[in-house]
């Protein structure tokens, strides 16, 4: 399952990538917000991020209106590892060397179009393993420090 959130500047991305996932029959919950009205992004992280560190939804997209705010907010979540991506190489590459569980993106800078391709890319890569996980092993480190 995806959770699937974001603040005020990244709602009509997020219906719009709700609808692409929709035609996937991919399944998710949305946790908010649920209009424009003006919200702190780091809230809209929250319950996003708690779900994927519980184990409800096995990963997380947030959008903002850069995809930088909710990216940072998200980071602050031990064992998260948020990416904000804007093309689709680095979408797929954040989940093959980072295992990324969270991806971010920006409402008021990627279109919609260049949105379902980076989700797609990052859905559909796999992690590599490898010597990648001794690099997210040193990041998990740095969150127990």
């Amino acid at each position: 399952m995806i959770a699937i959130g974001a603040d005020h500047g990244g709602f009509e991305l997020k219906e719009h990538i709700k609808k692409h996932l929709d035609e996937l029959g991919l399944e998710y919950k949305d946790y908010g917000t649920y209009s424009e009205e003006s919200v702190d992004y780091p809230d809209c992280a929250k319950p996003v991020c708690e779900a994927v560190m519980d184990g409800t939804a096995d990963k997380g997209i947030l959008i903002c209106g850069t995809g930088i705010g909710i990216s940072i907010a998200a980071n602050k979540h031990k064992g998260i590892r948020a990416a904000l991506c804007s093309d689709v190489y680095s979408a797929k590459m954040t989940k093959v060397h980072n295992n990324a569980n969270v991806i971010c993106l920006g409402g008021r800078v990627t279109g919609r179009e260049l949105a379902f391709m980076i989700v797609d890319a990052w859905l559909n890569a796999e992690y590599e393993g490898g010597r990648h996980q001794a690099r997210i092993d040193k990041i998990h480190a740095i969150e127990e420090a």
